[in-house]
């Protein structure tokens, strides 16, 4: 019923927007006297901001067509390399350049599509061979391609490090943003332990919930102040008939968008006025600033029951992977395994999802790993979002990430 009643309230709001879209551009036409004086510009630019924010949201282009390398364009192209269920490896093949060490990027699958990365994976184009995780929308996969949960997730991890070993340099460089951290934590431990020839030479972990128990958020609590049948029972949901995925129990990515929004309701309510006021006053790239954001920030995807469900038990109420408790199939996950991995852990001064600690934890953890592999860096005045997008990832954050890889790239 949850989702029924989501799907109804969306098919409404995606007519009105496109009434108010109209509107808007109805009063905006320089042949409407009313563009010019009375309310006319007022009404216009709320109707605008109305229809924006209502409009519904595919899975959004990564549109990353070149990059400069030594002062000169390079061309660059999309390419799937490897195809799964619930997800696929994609490599941003710039065109006429060879080597350089090989990046894997792990996005999250946490609500939003891997192209909210689209700016790590921008900056980081010029000095890596870069490839991503694109995990799928839930909705978009049918039943009958069985369950994925986070054994699952942190497989895929290990298929993904060994095709991209098998095409060159056979240890990658990994690095992972936000919930990704834990898994792809695992994933390495779990390749040292079996000398994997394709375990990473680098992971690098960015506002990741490796011991959530270090100065918990408003995220953190909601997931410990109630029980785990709780969240069965109240956030999960069936696909309707109208989907490839009809009848898969999932996360909607529409609770997890409305999670967000209003634990930060004041900040964006006052970013949808700054939009309104500067489409009043003639201001459109300010605007416009807003609106993309936002456009990436809407667009949401689903994920299974059983992944969103294991985590929230796993990482945030059992805290097994600090505690050295966390199995993979029936398996100990032993962060002692990581001996000649380099570790770098990034954390944000005002990150509101992962709290001062929570990544840097990772670096305790792997007890036999030489210090000289190790390094953690906060970067000062920056929030969860800014870690990995923005003017401060490029100028103040990538560069040590760059530099990390340099030093340990063979």
């Amino acid at each position: 019923m949850l989702y029924d009643a989501y799907e109804i309230q969306r098919s409404l709001l995606a007519g009105a927007s496109a009434w108010a879209n109209f509107s808007a551009g109805l009063l905006n036409n320089p042949a409407n006297p009313f563009a010019y004086f009375g309310g006319g510009p007022v009404l216009a630019s709320a109707l605008e901001v109305f229809a924006h924010a209502s409009a519904p949201r595919g899975k959004p282009d990564f549109g990353l067509d070149f990059t400069t390398i030594a002062g000169k364009r390079v061309e660059v192209r999309e390419e799937i390399v490897l195809r799964k269920p619930f997800g696929q490896l994609k490599r941003f093949v710039r065109s006429g350049v060879e080597g350089g060490p090989k990046l894997l990027i792990v996005a999250p699958m946490s609500g939003h599509y891997a192209t909210l990365l689209r700016g790590t994976v921008e900056r980081m184009l010029p000095v890596a061979d870069v490839y991503i995780t694109d995990w799928r929308d839930a909705k978009l996969v049918p039943v009958s391609e069985g369950r994925f949960d986070l054994d699952d997730y942190i497989d895929y991890l290990v298929a993904f490090l060994a095709h991209i070993g098998a095409e060159g340099d056979p240890r990658a460089h990994m690095l992972a943003v936000c919930q990704p951290s834990v898994p792809a934590y695992a994933a390495a431990a779990l390749m040292s332990a079996d000398k994997h020839p394709n375990r990473p030479r680098t992971l690098t972990m960015m506002g990741g919930p490796i011991d959530t128990r270090e100065a918990p958020t408003a995220v953190n609590t909601l997931a410990t102040e109630r029980p785990h049948s709780w969240f069965a029972q109240n956030v999960i949901a069936t696909i309707p008939a109208t989907y490839p995925g009809a009848g898969r129990r999932v996360y909607p990515g529409f609770l997890q968008l409305a999670g967000f929004m209003t634990m930060n309701l004041g900040s964006h309510m006052v970013s949808h006025w700054e939009m309104f006021k500067h489409l009043v006053q003639g201001d459109g790239e300010s605007a416009d600033s807003t609106m993309r954001f936002y456009e990436e920030y809407r667009s949401v995807c689903d994920m299974t029951a059983e992944f969103y469900l294991q985590t929230i038990d796993v990482v945030f109420q059992s805290h097994a992977l600090p505690k050295g408790e966390m199995l993979h199939r029936g398996r100990r996950v032993d962060p002692s395994a990581i001996t000649d991995i380099a570790i770098l852990a990034i954390e944000g001064e005002r990150d509101d999802i992962s709290g001062l600690g929570q990544t840097k934890a990772a670096l305790t953890i792997a007890d036999k790993l030489p210090a000289k592999l190790k390094q953690y860096h906060m970067a000062p005045e920056v929030g969860h979002y800014g870690i990995f997008n923005g003017s401060k990832w490029r100028n103040r954050i990538a560069p040590v990430l760059e530099q990390w890889i340099a030093a340990h790239s063979g």
